[in-house]
Order: structure tokens, then sequence, then C-alpha cells
């Protein structure tokens, strides 16, 4: 398997021994720059081929290096891997101060509720299902007063700068980052068989199966947390559901919260076997460039959120070859802003579970902690099934709890596959940290910078 910064083809080959096979193939092509946030700087040529030995024994030099270049006042978030402008969202009494309302307001505000698309499991007691999102109050704000709330998180850009179409989103961004949790609500879910979600290209958007039942009433048994927060796992009726110990195929159940016509979502149960990915979003699913802050921001509040490259049919390549391949969605952006990530996602890769960053994970370190938080979370629920990893370098906390999750569950780790940002990205000048990396068989892991067509082999 190759261990080297080069062009690569992620491609499925049929299955050997029952275990798929993920083959690679390098290609000297010039890598063509994103078009939606052309780098200002000179074009790069040929991607040279970089050793995993020289790699790993260059690393601290090369960060050590950069940083000098840059001076020493490089804010730690940038340093981390984390983008500022995802940390520090208002709550609580911060966020009704920012849009100066009182209680008496508050009060006569309708109920919302985010519902974020989970993942079920099977046990010997029936199907158990997570529930998970946030109850919240929309309060009405002048397009003025957005437009002061959505300056605050642009960087050299005024939002009067920006097209109607961009001003119309970051608004609209904004007004979710500014809403008012409600701590104390009970919730109840109204269960149906989906027949779609997702953008596969296949019947029903792909990733899963329209079951021939499972319509039920769910009363979440816990209220809200002080910050609007429900997350668990519930038993859940058959109720005409196939069992998980008697079918590979993961059902899809679209999940309407009662009382709440933005509150739906669509969950899927899954198997105690088979493959499963867990993805990042960002600079992988999607262009973001988060370290390039200006370029971050605009790309993540104001304009359309665009994929990278065809990675669109590479997703829809596997999700067509590998049979009951479960899709989870994992980003640590927090989950005020997820509506658009989930959208994006639903209209163009196969549907999927999701998990975002919730709110009591809000400081820069609690933030590089919630991804192994959230990746415990779904190995520990699927112990017998294999998953592959999919993120890119610019992350740490990708870089030290990917390579983590093949030393805390051995066997399940199939392959990760990391795209190698700051080769393919001259606005990136912060190299990765491959220490975590070190002691891993070279067979787990493989580091690329361009997606060639998965067509090639079929």
């Amino acid at each position: 398997m190759l261990r080297v910064e080069s062009v690569v083809l992620l491609t499925l080959v049929p299955f050997i021994a029952g275990y798929a096979v993920l083959d690679q193939r390098s290609a000297a092509v010039v890598p063509k720059q994103p078009l939606i946030t052309p780098s200002p700087t000179l074009p790069h040529g040929v991607t040279k081929t970089v050793h995993r030995s020289n790699l790993l024994d260059d690393v601290k030099g090369r960060v050590e290096g950069v940083l000098s270049d840059l001076g020493s006042a490089i804010p730690s978030y940038v340093a981390s891997g984390v983008p500022n402008f995802f940390q520090d969202f208002p709550v609580g009494d911060d966020a009704q101060k920012s849009l100066g309302i009182d209680d008496e307001q508050i009060d006569a505000l309708p109920t919302s509720v985010l519902n974020i698309p989970g993942y079920g499991n099977w046990t010997d007691q029936g199907w158990n299902l997570r529930f998970h999102g946030n109850v919240y109050k929309q309060p009405p704000t002048s397009e003025e007063k957005l437009n002061d709330l959505a300056n605050i998180f642009l960087i050299d850009t005024d939002i009067e700068d920006l097209t109607p179409e961009q001003q119309a989103q970051a608004r609209n961004i904004t007004a979710s980052i500014f809403v008012l949790q409600q701590d104390d609500q009970n919730v109840t879910f109204n269960l149906r068989p989906a027949p779609t979600a997702g953008a596969s290209g296949e019947q029903g958007g792909g990733g899963a199966v329209t079951p021939n039942g499972g319509d039920q009433q769910v009363r979440f048994p816990y209220p809200t947390t002080s910050q609007g927060d429900f997350d668990a796992f519930v038993q859940i009726e058959s109720d005409g559901l196939a069992d998980g110990n008697s079918t590979s195929d993961i059902q899809r159940l679209n999940v309407y919260t009662e009382g709440s016509n933005i509150g739906n979502a669509t969950a899927y149960l899954v198997p105690p076997t088979g493959f499963s990915i867990i993805s990042d979003i960002d600079d992988i699913l999607r262009i973001t460039k988060i370290y390039q802050p200006k370029e971050g921001l605009l790309n993540s509040f104001a304009r359309p959120f665009v994929q990278w490259k065809n990675m669109p049919e590479i997703y829809a390549n596997w999700s067509r070859s590998i049979p009951d391949f479960h899709f989870h969605y994992l980003t640590t952006t927090p989950e005020q802003i997820t509506r658009n990530y989930m959208d994006f996602i639903y209209k163009t890769y196969p549907g999927g579970s999701f998990d975002t960053r919730p709110l009591n994970f809000s400081d820069v370190s609690a933030t590089l902690s919630i991804r192994k938080y959230l990746l415990d979370k779904v190995f520990e629920t699927y112990p017998r099934r294999k998953f592959i990893l999919m993120a890119d370098t610019s992350n740490s906390d990708v870089m030290k709890a990917y390579p983590q999750m093949v030393k805390d569950f051995p066997g399940q780790v199939q392959c990760i596959f990391l795209r190698n940002t700051s080769a393919t990205d001259d606005g990136n000048r912060f190299p990765y940290d491959t220490s975590g990396f070190q002691d891993l068989d070279r067979n787990t892991y493989m580091f690329f910078t361009v997606p060639v067509s998965p067509s090639i082999l079929f």
C-alpha cells in the first residue's frame, strides 16, 4: 500500500475473503485548484512523492519552521487546527443580551427542535435508536440587527459587500447562532418508514433500505439539559422492522418531532456486522479552507457549499459497490450551524447518520476532545463492525484520534484515508503531525492528494 503524498485512486475492487479491499494507484498529474476559492499564490507543479520515513522524521522541523516564519503571535486555535470562527458562539443569557429581548418576549415564542440524524443498534432486547439534538426558540430579529451580528464573524469583509444571495445566507446562519436554548423540555418523536434520504444516484438515495414497518411514537425519557440538548439511546418497538440478527440491511426511518415542523430527520438502524465509513466533512467532502480564516468564514457563512473535487462520485461508487455500507458523517462544527451541513450532505452524498459538536463542548480544549468522544461512541455501539475513517490533515484532532482508534479498538479499523491538504493547497502552510501513526501497520492508513474517478476499474 502506498504511504506517500501522491495522486490516488480510491475505488473498490471485489470482496476478498469477506473483506472489502480498497485499491489505490498513483498518477503523475497536476492537482487542480478548487474554483470557488483560488489560491492567490503561485500554482503548484506535479506533486512530489515523499516517502513515509522522511515525512515522519521531518514533521517537527517543518512545523517549527513555519511557526517561526509566521511569528510568535499565532492564535492557539490555528496551531491546534481549530478555526476560531467555530468557537465561542453565544448561548443562553449571552444570546439574549445580544438580541436585546426580554423574558416576556421569549415566553411568547414557539419552540423549535434541531433533530440530528441518528443511528440505532441491535441488542438482545431489540433495536435501540439514538435521538440527539437541541430544543430552542428562534427570536424574530431585524435584518439590520442580523447584519451587525453577521459582521462579528466576517474577517476584512462587510456583509454589505456580499452578493444578495450571500447576504441572505450569512443572515440565516447568523440567526441560527443567536437562538435561545430551552432547558427542562420534554420531546416526543413519531417514527415512519423513510422512502428516501441522500443523493447517491440510487433509488432511495443510497446507504439504506425502506423497512416494511416501524411506525410508532417515542417519548424521549429525559428532559433537555441546561443548554437545550438531548442525547440518548432509546429502545423502540420492532413493529414490522427486520430484526438486526436476521438481516444485513440498514433500515431507514424518518423521525418527526411532535409540535415542531422543522424538527425532522432520518435515522438508520445498523446491523451488528458489516462496513461503516466515518467521514469528516470540511476540506474532504466540501471546500472550506478552515486553515485560511477569511476564506473559511466566507465558505461557511456566505458562499454556497461546494463539493471537493469528485468525492460525491467516490462515495456513490462505494454505496453501490459495498453491500449494506453505513455512512456516518462526523463534524466538530457546532450544532447551531449544522443544518446547512446536513442539507448539503443529503443533496450531494449518500444518506447517513450524523454527529456534531454539542453545546457543552465549546472551548478549544473541549473541541479537540469531542471527535474522539464521538468516535468512541460509534465504535462501542458496533464492536463487530469494520470501519473506514476519512478526513484531511488540517485538523490536529483527526491526526491524534484516528490512529488512536486503531490502538483502542484492535481489528475494527479497516483503513484510514487522509487528504494531504498542505500538498494540494498552498494556502495551508501548517504541516500535519504524523507522530500518531509511527507504530501503526503501514497497511492501515494512506495519505492522498486527489481522488481520481472510481469508474476506471468497472
